[in-house]
């Protein structure tokens, strides 16, 4: 019996594995995340993983809800979709049944269903999670910082594109299989964002905050309009953030000045909206892209870690 099993006596502790969630498991996840963010400052489980509550089963998805006397504490995610690297979890334990070894079962439990090869995400970096890591047995592995500059006062050089190439806004339905195109190839080194697929497009295009006047596509002329580049922009209205969302270069057009003119022109657009602030996420491994966003007046707000097991 670990310490695990005796961390609240007379307490039965649950867990069950669904490859999809009813309704009204969903809402008591979100309810649970929502309560999590309020005492962590962030949430534990990404949007891709918010949006993979909803719609039904999706393949490589399960979902982990360890309840005690009925009542759900903990929610971890599982996705095994990367034909390479190792599955990847979120787990959050409800703030009120901390320190209970919750946080240690659901871990155990993802370790157990995926072979003991695991990433897990740390979102925020706490110590709390640093140490389950260590418990866990897993190593950090990557480092996804968060960058933020002020919107006020915006003074950035005016963008100049390269030659023959211009810059609209994406067209819902006409532009989806182009753009997912264009996504894959400037994102074929990134595990997430390279791998997204209609349906993941489709669950963005549903959210509240879609707006595809914040959504630009570079297109080069002579080539049928081909999207050589784009810059998905989001607005945190609750947060008053603006986000540079996505910002990607086809692998051919890289090296001309593209991305740095995207990105002025997206935060043009962020700033016109009266949006103070505005956000970011890259790989600290990045070291060309930090650069690039450093000189744009970007510094690193907080760190989102992720650790593995050892292969």
């Amino acid at each position: 019996m670990t310490s695990d099993d005796i961390a609240q006596p007379g307490r039965p502790r649950s867990l069950q594995t669904y490859t999809a969630l009813s309704p009204e498991q969903t809402e008591a996840v979100l309810a649970l995340l929502a309560d999590a963010a309020r005492t962590d400052g962030q949430q534990a489980v990404s949007e891709q993983g918010r949006l993979q509550l909803r719609g039904g089963e999706r393949e490589g998805v399960s979902h982990l809800l360890l309840s005690v006397d009925g009542e759900l504490v903990g929610y971890a995610q599982l996705e095994d979709t990367d034909p390479v690297e190792p599955p990847a979890a979120e787990l959050v334990v409800h703030p009120s049944h901390r320190g209970n070894g919750h946080g240690r079962a659901l871990g155990s439990a993802l370790l157990a269903a995926s072979g003991k090869r695991l990433r897990v995400w740390a979102h925020g970096g706490h110590s709390a999670a640093r140490h389950l890591a260590q418990v866990l047995g897993l190593t950090l592995f990557r480092e996804l910082r968060q960058m933020r500059r002020p919107l006020s006062g915006l003074d950035l050089p005016d963008p100049v594109l390269p030659e023959g190439v211009t810059v609209r806004n994406f067209v819902p339905g006409r532009d989806d299989a182009a753009w997912l195109a264009v996504n894959a190839a400037a994102f074929a080194h990134h595990p997430e964002q390279g791998s997204l697929t209609q349906r993941d497009l489709d669950d963005r295009k549903a959210e509240p905050w879609f707006d595809p006047e914040g959504f630009f596509l570079a297109e080069r002329a002579g080539e049928e309009g081909r999207i050589v580049g784009f810059h998905w922009t989001k607005v945190h209205a609750d947060e008053g953030l603006g986000e540079v969302y996505v910002l990607g270069v086809s692998p051919d057009a890289q090296g001309g000045g593209l991305g740095k003119s995207l990105t002025t022109i997206g935060l043009r657009h962020l700033a016109a909206k009266g949006l103070p602030t505005a956000m970011l996420y890259v790989d600290a491994d990045n070291k060309a892209a930090v650069s690039v966003y450093e000189r744009l007046g970007f510094v690193t707000h907080e760190v989102d870690l992720m650790y593995r097991t050892e292969t």
